[in-house]
């Protein structure tokens, strides 16, 4: 077990890694070269595996992903970075249409070991287009895989199993956790790429989230713990495929389910996991499925981030309905 490393310098160790153990491995995206990315993530790799393995794009997101698609049928396993979540948006095309369908288009014969790294959220009080939460439109996608670490050590490991896959990876990484530090085992990696986890036991209520929420439901758990209910949260971890077998039997378990997350609410993952979850353990519910989201309307300017973003206390206001029944 490491010492404790920040989640930025986790993905880092991680990718390092990955280029150390594939010369196939290539990274790209803007400003990630000589700068190392705003925020830093990439620091460091080109001085030492070269520009033609880490290298700057022009700021060109659909440029990007298409050069990405044709490194990948070359049999290489390039790496993209979108500097924030809301400039995915001109790679959009590229990233459903074409990288989404490569392999089902001829029928296997072509893989896209394609990851997309996309620094997604709120909590930075940024400018427009900087902290969106995009991860639905990628999940709906079919081809597409997509996923988000909460903590140093998945971010490590999850990049790594990312990279390590013959199907297009969604990255999304929770900017606002970049500087928070935690443990790191880099002799043993814990859980697969596309499995939830239980990160808190509790009896009355089940709380699932991903990314940077499953650290503000972790608050609202030990909140409602010192008033006395029980609080059990999952780190969905990934969005596309869903891992539903925690989360059912957690419900079965607790009888009440609130599924949180950064992102508008209508038509949201949050949404899906709310009906499959009433359509797998309806019989073990004591009260409806509840979402707790952002609201539906554009990212408003930061000032307002705090009363647009899901907080402890509208977690816990929804666990009160919950138990209300």
């Amino acid at each position: 077990m490491s010492d404790d490393i920040a989640l930025s310098k986790a993905l880092n160790a991680g990718l390092r890694k990955a280029l150390a153990d594939d010369p196939r491995v290539l990274l790209m995206g803007e400003d990630i070269g000589p700068l190392g990315g705003v925020f830093r993530v990439t620091e460091g790799l080109q001085a030492e595996f070269g520009v033609s393995r880490v290298f700057d794009t022009p700021l060109a997101e659909s440029g990007i992903v298409g050069t990405a698609i044709g490194l990948a049928m070359r049999g290489y396993r390039p790496v993209c970075e979108i500097q924030f979540d809301g400039f995915i948006f001109p790679g959009f095309d590229q990233i459903t249409t074409q990288l989404a369908k490569m392999t089902s288009r001829h029928e296997g014969r072509i893989s896209m070991p394609v990851v997309i790294r996309v620094p997604y959220g709120g909590h930075i009080g940024a400018v427009e287009h900087h902290q969106e939460s995009p991860e639905a439109y990628f999940a709906h996608t079919p081809g597409l895989r997509v996923v988000s670490p909460s903590t140093p050590n998945d971010a490590y490991w999850m990049i790594q199993e990312a990279i390590a896959s013959n199907d297009p990876v969604l990255f999304f990484e929770p900017k606002s956790r970049y500087w928070n530090k935690g443990p790191v085992d880099f002799t043993a990696n814990e859980a697969p790429l596309h499995s939830s986890r239980i990160v808190r036991t509790g009896t009355e209520v089940t709380l699932v989230g991903h990314g940077a929420m499953v650290n503000v439901l972790m608050q609202a758990a030990e909140l409602a713990e010192a008033e006395g209910t029980s609080i059990e949260v999952i780190d969905l971890r990934s969005l596309s495929p869903i891992d539903y077998g925690p989360i059912v039997a957690s419900v079965q378990k607790t009888g009440r389910l609130v599924v949180a997350s950064e992102a508008p609410g209508f038509v949201s993952v949050s949404s899906e996991i709310a009906a499959a979850v009433t359509e797998k353990a309806f019989y073990s519910l004591e009260a409806p499925v509840l979402r707790v989201s952002s609201f539906d309307t554009p990212f408003p300017p930061a000032k307002l981030e705090t009363t647009y973003l899901p907080d402890a206390d509208r977690i816990l206001e929804a666990v009160d309905r919950a138990m209300a029944y």
